[in-house]
């Protein structure tokens, strides 16, 4: 398998530098918590936001000070001009999905370095996919600059995941199965654990899978498996879906046959969303109410709880990773890779639960990887495209301590019609 591995030999004795994080809601959060911990890498941190008064809230909670600014992402005039004032060397871009080729243009014209945790989506049609972003590719690559795209929890570790468990378990991989299970409780009747909008259409868009080289497209949620969780975590159904990490893992991991992720949902949270689908309130297009343009799924997020405010609230364990399938000297093999989160511990450390957590502290690793020169090269790379082993080993040190095992080579999901 060829793909470009990214690590410089330039990590020795790197004076570290400025970082500003876009984006306030709760991955944003979690990112300043866990890059204010390690002043000797993020030597200055800047939070900036729409709303300043959210980016002031976060700066209250911390130990050490930080800078806070006013910006509108969508403004790339407004963004560069920012970047130029505060010239910092990375920008983590954890902002909504609709704003990351904003981001990207700002960063190229101030010339500074970009990761993001989600790839880019138009606002106006609901699709989860690279290419607008790896169109980006020569023009970073011309002006010397790292792009790294992903670097959340799925998309991101599970990337991680698959690349570790391919670079040390196996001669080549052959069937990738993802699987996030939220096993936390919030006490609402409906709330999602991340921006409700993002959420939403994920939830809803069909479906698509990667077999056989191409990508099948089922209904949304038409699949589902009973899981259990190890740790004790608990059983789930799990309902296969599309999510953005199939679509660069299955590029660069050529042999793959067949990936699918799955995720777990609670009866009572579909019989919610089938209930608001069916009144048209998760549509994307907008309706005039009033003499008003209003998009429905913008108007049910505000109305929902805010991801942020869950974390006092939310009890229990995540349980995310990735399960290969593959060989390695001749022999069909089976690994699990998986990390578990406790949304209470969550809260104690960042404020925040789990869901948050575990995507805010792939991006402050990937942003120290960039720091530190281990993940430096110029263009526009997705994370499995990155050396894992540093990250994984900064896993283990900043909240996400894994484990690995291997499975009988006679385990399948149970998958039946939802």
């Amino acid at each position: 398998m060829a793909i470009p591995t990214l690590n410089t030999n330039d990590t020795e004795d790197k004076p570290m530098s400025k970082v500003m994080i876009i984006g306030a809601g709760g991955v944003g959060g979690v990112v300043t918590h866990k890059c204010a911990q390690l002043p000797e890498i993020f030597t200055e941190i800047v939070l900036a936001s729409r709303t300043e008064a959210k980016c002031q809230a976060i700066a209250a909670q911390l130990s050490r000070p930080i800078r806070t600014a006013q910006v509108d992402a969508d403004n790339v005039p407004e963004l560069v001009s920012l970047l130029q004032k505060e010239k910092p060397e990375l920008v983590i871009n954890v902002a909504l999905p609709y704003q990351d080729l904003t981001i990207m243009d700002a960063c190229l014209e101030a010339g500074v370095h970009y990761l993001d945790t989600a790839n880019y989506e138009p606002q106006d049609t609901a699709k989860f996919e690279y290419h607008w972003q790896w169109a980006y590719q020569q023009r970073f690559l011309d002006a010397g600059l790292t792009a790294i795209l992903g670097s959340g929890f799925d998309p991101g570790a599970t990337n991680l995941f698959t690349a570790y468990l391919a670079k040390h378990y196996f001669d080549e991989i052959h069937e990738l199965d993802i699987i996030d299970v939220n096993g936390g409780d919030h006490g609402y009747p409906f709330a999602t654990n991340f921006n409700p909008e993002i959420n939403i259409r994920e939830v809803s868009a069909e479906c698509r899978h990667w077999e056989n080289g191409e990508f099948v497209t089922t209904p949304a949620m038409s699949m589902k498996a009973h899981y259990t969780c190890p740790e004790d975590v608990g059983t789930f159904d799990i309902y296969r879906m599309y999510h953005e990490e199939l679509e660069s893992i299955s590029k660069h991991f050529p042999s793959l046959r067949r990936a699918q992720f799955w995720m777990s949902f609670s009866d009572n949270y579909l019989k919610h969303l089938e209930v608001l689908e069916n009144v048209g309130m998760t549509g994307i297009e907008p309706v005039e109410f009033q003499g008003q343009s209003i998009v429905p799924i913008q108007f049910l997020a505000h109305l929902l709880p805010d991801p942020s405010t869950l974390g006092p609230r939310t009890k229990g364990r995540t349980c995310i990773g990735c399960i290969v399938r593959g060989v390695k000297d001749g022999r069909e093999k089976v690994m699990y890779l998986y990390n578990i989160c406790d949304h209470e511990s969550c809260y104690q450390e960042v404020q925040s639960q789990a869901i948050s957590y575990t995507t805010g502290v792939p991006a402050m690793i990937g942003a120290k990887m960039i720091l530190q020169g281990k993940w430096r090269q110029p263009g526009v790379w997705n994370v499995e495209q990155c050396d894992p082993d540093p990250f994984m080993e900064d896993m283990n040190l900043y909240g996400l301590p894994w484990k690995v095992v291997e499975l009988n080579p006679a385990f399948h999901l149970d998958i039946a019609q939802s």
